[in-house]
Parts: C-alpha cells; structure tokens; sequence
C-alpha cells in the first residue's frame, strides 16, 4: 500500500500563520510532506508550526519574515536551507486601505503581493529544478484587473485598496504564465488558483463599498479556509497534474484567464526584477 502523497517532500508555504496558508500548510502537513512556514507573526507562526507537527509534518520548520522587504526574501532564502525543495505555496498577501510604503520605500501591496512572490521563486528555482518533479503554486484571484505598468504604485492615479488588491492579482497570474514558459520542460510546473471568497482576516482590510461586498459573500456563500485551500493541496499532491503547466485553476478544474500577454508579462517580468534588484 503506498504512503502518503507527499512522504520524503518538503514544501514551503508563506502566508502560513492564517486563513488560507494555514489551511493549506496543515493540509499538506496531513499529506506527508515536510512543510516549511513564512509567517510574519510569531505567536500566530508558533501556533500553526505546533498544528502541523500535530498533523504529522516531521522537521517542519517556522520562518519569520517581514516578505515586504526583498532583502528579507533573500534571507529567508537563505534560511531554508540548500535541501531539495518539492513545493513553493506563493500564498502571503495583503490588503492595505491606505496607501503605505514598505521599509524599502515600495508601495506595500505590490511589494508583497507581488515582488515577494517573483522574489523567491526566482532564488528558490534552482532548488525546485533539482527535486524535479516540482511545484510552484501562486494563490491569485478573481477579484484581478486594472494592473498599470506604468503607475504600478499608484503615484499618480488615486489609491484604493481594492484597485491596489485586484492589480496585484492580476501581476500574480501574469508572472505565472511568464514564469511557465521559462520551466517549460524542466520538471517544474507553475500555475495559479483562485480559492474563491473566504472569510478570512483579509477581508476585512477592503474599505468602502467593494470591502462590504466582499464580506457579505463571504458570509453567504459560507467558505471555509479549507474549502478555500482545498485546490493548492490538489495541485500538490496529485499525479494527474504534475505535468499541467500554466494553468488559471478554481476548484480543481483549469479556467480559463483573460489576462494572457506575452509581451505585457515579460515587461511585468523586468519591471519586477529591476524593482527586486540587490
């Protein structure tokens, strides 16, 4: 009889220590695999390392890192250690009803919820290259659109958590694709899920109309974080997707997404790494 999906496998979450990364470490913490926490808080980051040493995850190991700051990024690159790496959940996100700037001086949601992902996958490749067959998995969304390559900060248009949220999301798949195309045939696999409306912390960080909205859906459709991290686990452990490359996921089945531009995707991909540049 065969072992658990994911026994002899390290994965790395971030965003573990709530909601939807914390369901999901937990998740494959139950499907054998070694799991490796980003948190930012540390009392939040201790309780989910206990919940998944509970769940079955040996040498699972807590991070704690401020992902805003790509000198952090490095470091927790760093301190994950040069061991393979089967996994990488780009999970961690933020939603800010102000606009604010990180340590860095880099409007916080898009240094968060984008150049933090770009980040570390792009220090963490070689790793995943070398555990081939591997995994990167980016939490997106549905709520996407409205991403201005030209005014990615929002300094000359008017700041709003939401607009700041859905471009991100948006620079989160497109960064998918880009990156796709760069693995393609190399044992690694890279694609995006959208876990629908959870009722989580998150949302209650949206302002005005849309923040209302949001929660209110969340209310009524009733979505767990685990029904939320239902899919990343899937895209994690199942066979039948370890060659599935690309792909915009919601539920487990592939959707289609509207934001497919080569050329637009890679003037994301340089504009991250010069944003990222050490």
């Amino acid at each position: 009889m065969s072992g658990p999906p994911l026994a002899g496998r390290t994965v790395l979450v971030t965003g573990a220590s709530a909601g939807i990364g914390r369901a999901a470490a937990l998740g494959l913490a139950a499907a054998g695999a070694r799991v490796l926490l980003a948190c930012r808080n540390p009392e939040r980051g201790e309780a989910v390392l206990r919940a998944v040493e509970a769940a079955g995850s040996a040498g699972a190991e807590l991070h704690l890192f401020d992902l805003s700051r790509p000198a952090a990024v490095r470091e927790l690159a760093r301190a994950v250690g040069q061991g393979p790496l089967h996994v990488l959940v780009n999970n961690a996100g933020i939603i800010e009803p102000e606009r604010r700037l990180s340590a860095d001086g880099i409007e916080l949601t898009w240094a968060t919820n984008v150049l933090a992902y770009h980040l570390l996958t792009s220090l963490l490749l070689d790793r995943l290259r070398a555990a081939a067959p591997a995994r990167v998995i980016n939490v997106a969304s549905e709520l996407a659109g409205g991403l201005d390559l030209d005014d990615v900060q929002f300094e000359r248009r008017p700041y709003r958590g939401a607009s700041a949220y859905s471009q991100s999301k948006q620079a989160d798949r497109m960064l998918t694709w880009a990156l796709a195309r760069r693995v393609s045939g190399s044992g690694v696999t890279a694609n995006a899920m959208h876990p629908d409306t959870v009722d989580t912390a998150l949302l209650a960080r949206f302002s005005g109309r849309s923040g209302a909205e949001a929660a209110s859906c969340a209310r009524s459709v009733g979505r767990t974080p685990e029904q939320g991290a239902d899919t990343i686990v899937w895209l994690a452990t199942q066979p039948e997707v370890e060659e599935q490359n690309g792909h915009f996921w919601i539920d487990r089945h592939r959707s289609p997404c509207r934001f497919r531009d080569d050329e637009n995707e890679e003037r994301l991909w340089a504009l991250c790494e010069q944003m990222t540049r050490s």
